[in-house]
């Protein structure tokens, strides 16, 4: 490829053979060597690219390369730059702020536990008293209803009585009626 020949394919930079050594030697001598030269070249610059092809690809491999490490470069700056700025900056003050809030959040909840605890204990107290007024009163009640029941027996029993007095005055104004009638009809 170096403008000595033409150029093979699938054999780039390799000794030649013996038999195309004898060729090359033929042609050496041969009037026809500057046309298998021009030949050569012709065939190089029309038909075989990969000289070009492979500086194209180097060319693209090597842009590529670069673009994409000043990529990463930028990316892996901006967070290192990033980590170093939330540790040094952001982290401590989000720790004194937590710290603070924290702080107050924690004396609030203690405040409303202890009014928690001093209503539990009102409403406690107040149940108590709730359920020692119902106490008494059903005691009154009770106390009440045996009054009365007592009464109604004392009102039973004085009726009772009447009613038998009653029966009796009654029985004694029957059997005089019969006395007196017995009296007319035995006439």
């Amino acid at each position: 490829m170096s403008g000595g020949g033409p150029a093979l394919p699938g054999r780039s930079g390799a000794a030649p053979l013996p038999s195309e050594r004898n060729r090359e030697a033929l042609a050496v001598s041969s009037p026809i060597q500057p046309i298998i030269k021009d030949v050569g070249e012709i065939y190089s610059r029309l038909l075989d690219h990969r000289p070009v092809i492979q500086g194209e690809i180097r060319y693209f491999v090597k842009e590529f390369e670069d673009k994409r490490g000043l990529r990463e470069l930028r990316v892996l700056d901006n967070l290192k730059n990033t980590i170093f700025e939330t540790n040094e900056h952001v982290l401590p003050k989000c720790e004194q702020v937590m710290q603070g809030a924290l702080t107050e959040t924690l004396k609030r909840l203690q405040a409303a536990n202890n009014m928690i605890q001093r209503v539990q204990e009102k409403e406690h107290e107040a149940r108590k008293l709730h359920e020692e007024k119902l106490l008494a009163r059903e005691e009154k009640r009770v106390g009440h209803w045996e009054e009365f029941m007592r009464e109604q027996q004392n009102k039973q029993a004085e009726v009772d009585q009447e009613h038998r007095k009653a029966m009796e005055h009654l029985k004694e104004q029957y059997s005089e009626m019969e006395k007196e009638l017995a009296k007319y009809v035995s006439f």
